[in-house]
């Protein structure tokens, strides 16, 4: 085939942002190549990527962007003028990168594909294998390569002389691992040990995972070896991650078996649902406005303290991991109900905003340099509240078209005016004896905008201080073995309207740690915050715990004026502890998390809201997770999901798209409709 070449756009980075460059496909050679300009061609390219197990994936997005993930796990992402375009690249970059892969394979035959099932290994005489195969439920998970071949032509080409005896380890070890699960489930479903031993429940998932993660790594080694021998590739792997061919299992919900519905059960409660449930979403799709007359102090308190639901279920937990892949999007997986929240997501958002105090005063700010700082001071404080708890728990998926609605008050005569996160005077939660017009009312709505991929929006807004902050955040999570990663892809806009400034920002990512044990959070990554018309940022790293020593929960950060590449504040500490600021004009100050004042929500009563409100949704969800009924609260969750199913098929048939009610599409993003920063007359 012969080559292409054009200008793509290419992401840099937040800063940066889009960069057009001039991009060669070598087909011959398997590379991706790029220039700063086309007449730069004639030089070093500015970067280069190896297609040979290259992933060529086009962007949920929208229709012009695209990604090439390399085997090396180099990333490109991509844009082109039209969708048309996207489709002439990413056809011909799949092709290539198949053929490039091909070779590989033919040239190096991968080892046997297995496919390790629960239900397939061991003794077919098994009460447990018996009873996972009448259900129909059992799962299966791969571990597989690119292209496989018969044993006579692998006799053929032998491996690698230095990797012959780590196969015949590996062959020995997948015996072992055979007899193990064969002992494991011959034993009795009761008396005083069984099959469903939590020990021996997590014995078997983490040889499963172990084998699985051995088998790999044997694969990147032969990679490896056949790379630096021909020097067609970087040292690197194609590992190719196979989504389960069949639904996890559910035969153990919640810790009980539970009767599994058949499908055609299924399509007949689906189908009473459908009209109903469409019916009852179309009188909610016109925005509402809330009356702030009807909110009402927040009294509900969903603190997550209890610990033993984890420990009881953790069987559920050792089931569900061993049907699960390192890497598996876990975005259409069906977590077990016990580890909810007792709360949306969008509701969690709110938690963003819990020293109102702090946000509004970002505008009071004298020069650029101390907005920004008084900026950095408040995102540094605004997680801590978001957990409830000391273990990890997931607050409940969003269903499409479902809002959150809730306010702040602020009283005027809080010293507004000193720096922001003063510790001396704390704000007053009760409104009795005072107008409305002795309080400021910082407002907020969160909405669901996307089912797949799975889109938030928020937004929030102090009208009399002429400040709002907007933001979209699409949540993508993932196995990673012992722990749970949840990236927060998207990025929020601060409107100062005074001050006519933009702070663009982005989110950390978290992490639910020790899922077999004792679950916990952390946040980790780099985000940026970036105001263009002054020239200020500031770059804040979330640490994660090192696997040996090191501090929990550690935050750093400085704020630098980029024009002089002068650091003006530097930050460190924990973003839920105790933070130091060190200022350039040699003070310093510390601010403590866990006494600094938070200010309570305001919200309607649960018998004003909508049908597609948090709270009124998952309300039954919520109410069964309290009384501790794990069943009920499964069932009412199930049926949530099966009518937001219903009705996303319904659309499918009848053509109909999507309608949001509070946030509109604007280029890659979502904006609030009636955002302050759009609004006539009030930004400058």
């Amino acid at each position: 085939m012969e080559n292409i070449c054009g200008y793509l756009m290419k992401y840099t980075n937040l800063v940066t942002g889009w960069q057009y460059r001039f991009f060669i496909l070598n087909n011959e050679a398997g590379l991706l190549e790029y220039f700063v300009t086309e007449q730069s061609r004639s030089q070093k390219p500015r970067g280069t990527l190896h297609l040979a197990g290259a992933v060529i994936s086009p962007s949920d997005e929208d229709s012009h962007t695209f990604t090439v993930n390399a085997a090396s796990g180099e990333q490109y992402k991509l844009r082109a003028t039209d969708t048309k375009e996207r489709q002439h690249w990413v056809s011909r970059l799949q092709i290539c990168t198949q053929h490039h892969t091909e070779a590989i394979g033919k040239n190096n035959p991968p080892l046997k594909s297995r496919s390790f099932s629960m239900a397939s290994q061991g003794s077919s005489s098994s009460p447990a294998l018996q009873r996972r195969a009448s259900q129909g439920a059992a799962s299966f998970f791969s571990v597989g390569y690119h292209k496989s071949t018969s044993s006579s032509k692998r006799s053929h080409i032998p491996p690698p002389d230095h990797l012959v005896d780590v196969r015949e380890m590996m062959s020995q070890a997948e015996g072992q691992h055979r007899d193990l699960i064969r002992d494991i489930e011959g034993l009795p479903l009761s008396g005083h040990f069984t099959a469903l031993d939590q020990d021996l429940l997590m014995l078997k998932a983490t040889s499963m995972a172990t084998l699985n993660c051995l088998n790999d790594c044997l694969h990147i080694l032969q990679l490896q070896q056949i790379a630096q021998h021909k020097g067609s590739l970087p040292v690197g792997a194609t590992i190719e991650w196979l989504e389960q061919k069949i639904p996890l299992s559910d035969h153990h919900r919640n810790g009980t078996a539970h009767q599994v519905f058949t499908a055609e059960q299924s399509k007949s409660t689906s189908s009473d649902r459908e009209q109903s449930f469409s019916e009852s979403y179309q009188m909610t799709r016109e925005p509402v406005e809330i009356d702030p007359d009807e909110e009402v102090l927040d009294t509900s308190d969903n603190r997550e303290n209890d610990l033993g639901a984890v420990e009881e279920q953790r069987s559920v937990i050792l089931h569900l991991l061993s049907q699960l892949k390192l890497g598996m999007d876990l975005t259409r997986v069906v977590l077990p109900t016990f580890i909810l929240e007792k709360r949306s997501l969008l509701e969690m958002y709110a938690d963003f905003m819990s020293h109102p105090d702090l946000f509004i005063t970002i505008t009071n700010g004298s020069t650029p340099e101390d907005r920004m700082i008084r900026f950095v001071e408040y995102y540094l404080t605004s997680f801590h509240e978001g957990r409830k708890g000391a273990i990890a728990k997931k607050p409940y998926n969003p269903i499409i078209g479902e809002t959150f609605h809730c306010s702040w008050q602020v009283p005027k005569d809080h010293r507004l005016c000193n720096n922001s996160t003063s510790q001396k005077t704390a704000p007053p939660e009760e409104s009795e004896g005072k107008a409305p017009s002795d309080y400021y009312t910082v407002r907020f709505v969160a909405e669901q905008l996307s089912h797949h991929p799975p889109v938030s929006g928020f937004y929030a807004e102090c009208a009399e201080r002429r400040i709002c902050v907007n933001a979209h955040v699409w949540t993508k999570s993932k196995f990673m073995g012992m722990s749970i990663g949840v990236s927060m892809v998207g990025e929020g806009v601060l409107s100062l309207l005074e001050h006519g400034e933009e702070y663009t920002f982005t989110l950390p990512s978290a992490y639910a740690r020790s899922i077999l044990t004792v679950p916990w959070v952390e946040l980790g990554g780099k985000v940026t915050i970036n105001c263009a018309k002054t020239g200020y940022s500031s770059a804040i790293t979330f640490h994660t715990k090192p696997f040996y020593g090191g501090k929990l929960h550690r935050v750093t950060a400085e704020v630098k004026h980029n024009p002089t590449n002068t650091v003006v504040c530097r930050v460190q500490g924990e973003w839920n502890g105790v933070l130091e600021f060190a200022y350039s004009s040699g003070e310093s100050k510390a601010v403590d998390l866990t006494k600094l004042p938070v200010t309570r929500k305001r919200v309607r009563p649960l018998e004003k809201q909508r049908q597609s409100e948090s709270r009124q949704l998952w309300q039954y969800v919520t109410e069964a997770l309290r009384n501790e009924d794990l069943d009920k609260a499964t069932e009412h969750k199930r049926m949530l999901e099966e009518q937001q199913r219903a009705e996303e098929r319904h659309r499918l048939e009848t053509n109909t798209p999507w309608q949001t009610k509070y946030f509109l599409k604007e280029g890659d993003g979502w904006i609030y409709h009636k955002a302050l920063c759009k609004s006539p007359g009030l930004s400058t």
